[in-house]
């Protein structure tokens, strides 16, 4: 029977998929009814058999009994030997054909569970495993838009929350004092961005999930929905084959069924798949309103329109998506051409194989199928979302990114201090996550990208670089508010020199932390600065952590004086020290020394980190940074001096303390581990005895870097020192 319009799942049920996959399902289950159904018409030809065989070799018995008697009487007088009589031998032939009929019956028995009852059970459970994948995928596109929408909620709420905080700081406006008013004022501006950027993020948000919500209903469940139809109907079309097989061994077997067989075998044909989801559909299809799109909900303490914000600060925010989305679309499509076409040629061996012309097996083909839709369902995933923020974004402002000049960001780890030059805030962290330009070296936040001005000068030298940097941090420690005003005298906020930041951090109690170094480099007043003759007959403090180490060398004030960068090598014939921490003999030829013990130099460290040295009447190797070898004559300093608990370099005395101060991380002795070297990246003059003197491209051996206060020790010459961290390089 022909049906002359083929339904369709996905154009005709929409969002019917539970009740697609139940019906899909109950096929499937069906299935085990009809292998059961074999097995149980199998055991019953078995029986039938053994019947038929019992019967007849019955009766050969009989007949061997009585055969003499009915062919030639009880007494005859010529025993007749083999010969029969012409009855029995029509009734051997009869009991030959039963005995015949038993082993067809036999054979049928035995075909119907080989032939039908296990290849059902296989094709039963690589069914279900296919509706099983559409179950997982439809979960997958489920929770896809479940989450979606969750996004949606959360921008919805960060966008109340930003609302309510322009609120709070209109509010604090209103509540501060004269001489405040003007810092309120410029955090309720800055707060005005950050709402109005978020806004933008809400409104592009909604059309992402609208487009993503219409997809789902409109291409990705009728996917799935044309798919188990697909399904099922390949379900039916074997079922049609197992049967006709059915019929065919059974046609074999009960000649005298022929023709109630043939009628069967002509029925079955006429079974068409199409046939069963047509009445399916005729009585599932129902009335169905697709979900309203979203619409743009103005906050309840921030009442606004649903147009995207367009101030100046806004588009730059605007233009860095558009780029990026601009740059990302192009590949989306063609990865998603490439895609499309390869579940395209695998369809297509899909239908080879349904139409027998490919042998490969079915099953394998639409699980590569279902993984190639996974694939590609995420690209095109992509591409829509970067497709409606292109449009979004230019329907309102235009193509932002034409004359735009962006910065060739690249993801960085920042190990040493270094300033946002958006915000002029420090990057902070072990592992600091931010981003540089690679033609400008412009630095910045993660959270600052999608504000930085696309405003990229090019390539430049280092030099450039260096200059730009110096231009960068300047304005970015003056506060600009929405309105693109510069901001008065009293808003201002100065830049500490390198004296001011000596002196600040010099007025820092024990308890200094990275928190304080970031309020101070961040852009906070300095502390006043103290008249030297103050500086001079201060009182050191019993126990003072090491003060932060000094910006890079712009803030360094060039007074002309020639310090030398290493002390002065030459030595007497037994050159003399003191042992910083107490070191334990660990190993052959070490030696055990007490915290202090005054010691002679036998051997300098070689740059492997060790020495050998005498104490007393000892002598042995110990961890050169647990030696202060001590000059001939101390060298003066300006400054005071830079204490630390947990480094290698120290002034003896410089800490007064009843602790047992615990020695610095142990070099490898020789050949035990390859030195790290370090070389240096501007001028540094030393201003103690625990700090080395660099020039621009000496090299120093690595024994400890930063540990987080902006300082690392150094070994040369034997002497292991200190040296800001952001002057040296690892090489």
């Amino acid at each position: 029977m022909e049906v002359d319009i083929a339904p369709q799942f996905g154009a005709e049920l929409k969002d019917g998929f539970k009740n697609v996959n139940a019906w899909v399902s109950g096929g499937i289950a069906w299935l085990d009814d009809i292998q059961q159904f074999y097995r149980e018409r199998s055991a019953i030809e078995k029986d039938y058999a053994s019947k038929l065989s019992a019967l007849a070799k019955k009766y050969f018995e009989k007949k061997s009994r009585k055969s003499s008697s009915l062919s030639v009487g009880d007494t005859p007088t010529v025993t007749p030997g083999s010969l029969e009589s012409a009855s029995m031998t029509t009734w051997g032939v009869q009991l030959n054909t039963l005995e015949s009929r038993a082993s067809e019956h036999d054979q049928f028995a035995s075909a119907l569970i080989n032939n039908l009852a296990e290849p059902l059970k296989l094709v039963s459970q690589q069914y279900e495993d296919l509706r099983k994948y559409h179950v997982e995928y439809a979960g997958k596109l489920e929770k896809e838009r479940d989450s979606t929408y969750a996004d949606l909620r959360k921008t919805k709420g960060k966008y109340d929350s930003v609302c309510q905080e322009v609120e709070n700081r209109r509010k604090k406006i209103d509540s501060s004092f004269d001489h405040s008013k003007g810092k309120a004022r410029n955090a309720f501006d800055q707060q005005q961005v950050e709402m109005r950027n978020v806004k933008n993020t809400y409104i592009i948000a909604i059309n992402v999930t609208n487009k993503q919500k219409g997809m789902y209903y409109h291409e990705y469940v009728p996917e799935l929905l044309d798919s188990l139809q697909d399904l099922s109907e390949t379900r039916v079309n074997k079922l049609n084959s197992i049967w006709s097989l059915a019929a065919q061994l059974e046609t074999q077997t009960l000649s005298r069924s022929t023709e109630y067989l043939k009628h069967l075998s002509g029925e079955i044909p006429r079974n068409n798949p199409l046939l069963d989801s047509m009445m399916f559909v005729r009585h599932n299809a129902g009335p169905w309103q697709e979900p309203a799109n979203f619409q743009f909900e103005p906050s309840p303490v921030w009442l606004d329109d649903g147009n995207i914000a367009t101030d100046e600060l806004s588009a730059v925010y605007l233009r860095n998506i558009l780029l990026k989305s601009k740059s990302s679309l192009a590949d989306h499509r063609r990865e998603l051409d490439k895609r499309r076409k390869e579940v395209e040629n695998a369809k297509r061996v899909r239908q080879n194989i349904r139409e027998g012309k490919d042998k490969r097996s079915e099953v394998e083909v639409v699980r590569a199928i279902f993984a190639l839709q996974e694939s590609m369902h995420e690209v095109e995933r992509q591409k829509v979302s970067a497709e409606v923020e292109v449009s979004t974004i230019t329907t309102a402002m235009g193509d932002l990114s034409i004359g735009a000049r962006n910065h060739n960001f690249k993801s960085q780890t920042f190990k040493i201090p270094t300033n946002c030059d958006l915000c002029g805030d420090r990057i902070w962290g072990l592992s600091a996550k931010g981003f540089d330009c690679r033609d400008c070296g412009y630095t910045c936040h993660s959270k600052c990208e999608m504000k930085v001005p696309a405003d990229c000068p090019g390539e430049q030298t280092k030099e450039e670089k260096r200059k730009l940097k110096e231009e960068r941090q300047k304005s970015s420690h003056i506060v600009t508010p929405a309105n693109g005003n510069a901001p008065d005298s009293q808003s201002e906020i100065p830049r500490i020199s390198r004296s001011d930041t000596v002196n600040s951090m010099n007025t820092l109690s024990s308890g200094y932390s990275a928190t304080a170094h970031r309020s101070i480099s961040g852009g906070m007043s300095p502390t006043t600065e103290e008249p030297p003759e103050k500086k001079a007959v201060a009182a050191p403090a019993p126990r003072r952590n090491r003060i932060v180490a000094p910006p890079p060398a712009q803030y360094i004030k060039d007074d002309g004086s020639d310090i030398p960068s290493t002390a002065d090598s030459s030595k007497s014939s037994e050159q003399k020290g003191r042992m910083l921490y107490a070191y334990q003999q660990n190993g052959e030829g070490e030696v055990t020394v007490p915290e202090g013990r005054d010691i002679t130099v036998l051997e300098p460290d070689d740059g492997s980190g060790w020495m050998k040295v005498r104490a007393g009447f000892k002598e042995g190797l110990v961890p050169a940074s647990y030696v202060e070898v001590l000059p001939s004559t101390p060298p003066s300093s300006n400054r005071p001096d830079s204490t630390y608990s947990a480094s290698s370099a120290s002034i003896s005395g410089s800490v007064t303390t009843a602790v047992k101060k615990k020695g610095p991380a142990v070099a490898p002795k020789r050949g035990a581990k390859k030195l790290k070297y370090v070389e240096a990246m501007y001028d540094y003059a030393a201003q103690s005895d625990a700090e080395h003197s660099m020039a621009e491209g000496e090299r120093f051996v690595l024994i400890n870097m930063d540990a987080g206060d902006g300082w690392a020790d150094v070994e040369k010459d034997g002497s292991v020192r200190s040296v800001p961290a952001n002057y040296i390089q690892q090489v």
